[in-house]
């Protein structure tokens, strides 16, 4: 009987990993122990008397308890490495869990699309209470879709104080071997690209355009979240007017942060292994070196700033199909030029257009998208600039990046010019 007690008890750990082992094994258990009561009855009997009985119930329901206790533990960590692959999961106890049938409800069965991306779809959707979500799907059975919820969700859980220019993340949801969806406040205006680009683009119809200085608003709204970021050690790496949220009083707020990156250090850089984002908006150091920092943020945020200056993509084709112009350069040719103006979005010229407005974003835009890291200011120094504290000089030429477009046999080449 003692080897058969032995037998019992000596269960390994390592058979806890599998979830479904933790249902199977307190069967056998409980099997083999009542057969050992069975077969010991007399000789128990005799050496515990009538307590016996009792004890090895209570012993059998404590081995049954010790058992669930590891499933609901097995369980609960499977999820979270689940949900955040093996990140930090100290911070997904303060997000709400939504449940798959909840979404479905409230999206009507994700019938209205606000927005496409390239591994996500994001809906427009009405919880019980009245509340407007946009509910953003990733697509199921893509690995990098799945990363970039991971990143998501853990880089906006780290924020321990919402700020007022990011957008605020209200829950998530995750289907087993399904989709998984982060829920969001709904923000309006819809983003930023709508409002400054007369022309249709990713999907996104034009709304309306943008006085200049409501861009000049954004463009400080911008400047303050990224910088709120990176005193928090996360990189957005994604800054985009696609990722730019205007609320119903045209506040900014960044949104999407599917490709953000902790930083060790606030002056340090990191290596990242792949280049991923917008190539019109990504810095030299990172698509040469594979080195990410909050520099890096900076050039993207430079480029931002452009577009919204000249109601136009950075890189677009020219009345040549076989040339791409590149629009920073135009502006720092017109600056030089004193000619700063006719690199304005041609629907923002009037006789009240603000000069000194212009100029002031134009500058720093230049300057953010210096080529070389150390020229380029940080967040918090763009926004002393914007707002007037401290000097804004006008920016040196640098060797700048971009595409020409060469139609060569169907092939597209990549050249740098200065």
């Amino acid at each position: 009987m003692d080897d058969k007690r032995s037998k019992i008890l000596s269960v390994p750990l390592s058979i806890f990993r599998s979830s479904w082992i933790f249902f199977i094994v307190p069967v056998v258990v409980l099997s083999e122990t009542a057969s050992l009561i069975v077969r010991s009855k007399a000789s128990v009997g005799s050496k515990l008397g009538g307590g016996g009985g009792v004890f090895l119930g209570v012993a059998i329901l404590a081995i049954f308890g010790v058992f669930a206790w590891f499933a609901i533990l097995n369980q609960k960590t499977s999820e979270k490495k689940e949900i955040l692959g093996g990140d930090d999961d100290s911070f997904i106890e303060k997000v709400p869990k939504f449940q798959y049938e909840e979404l479905t409800l409230a999206t009507n069965n994700f019938s209205s699309v606000l927005g496409r991306g390239g591994s996500s779809c994001v809906f427009k959707g009405t919880l019980r209470e009245g509340t407007c979500v946009a509910v953003k799907r990733t697509m199921q059975g893509q690995e990098h879709g799945k990363r970039e919820f991971q990143a998501e969700l853990a880089g906006i859980m780290r924020l321990n104080v919402q700020n007022a220019n990011i957008v605020q993340l209200l829950g998530y949801c995750v289907v087993p071997r399904g989709p998984r969806f982060l829920i969001y406040e709904f923000i309006p205006n819809g983003s930023l690209d709508s409002w400054i680009f007369p022309h249709k683009h990713n999907g996104n119809q034009p709304r309306g355009c943008l006085p200049l200085k409501s861009r000049y608003k954004v463009a400080i709204d911008v400047a303050k979240a990224l910088s709120y970021l990176h005193n928090a050690r996360i990189l957005h790496l994604d800054v985009k007017p696609e990722n730019i949220l205007l609320d119903s009083s045209f506040q900014a707020l960044v949104s999407d942060f599917g490709l953000a990156e902790l930083m060790g250090e606030i002056e340090g850089s990191i290596v990242v292994k792949r280049v991923r984002g917008t190539r019109e908006y990504l810095a030299p150091e990172w698509i040469l070196q594979g080195r990410v920092s909050a520099k890096t943020d900076v050039y993207s945020y430079g480029m931002l700033l452009l577009e919204m200056i000249g109601g136009q993509r950075n890189i677009r084709k020219h009345d040549d199909i076989k040339r791409w112009e590149y629009f920073p350069k135009i502006v720092f040719d017109k600056m030089k030029a004193g000619k700063l103006l006719e690199a304005l979005d041609k629907r923002l010229m009037d006789k009240t257009v603000d000069e000194n407005v212009v100029r002031k974003l134009a500058y720093v835009a230049l300057w953010c998208v210096q080529e070389k890291i150390k020229l380029r200011p940080n967040m918090a120094q763009a926004i002393d600039m914007l707002e007037g504290r401290l000097p804004v000089n006008e920016p040196p030429e640098t060797g700048m990046f971009f595409l020409d477009l060469l139609v060569i046999q169907g092939k597209a080449s990549v050249v740098r010019t200065v």
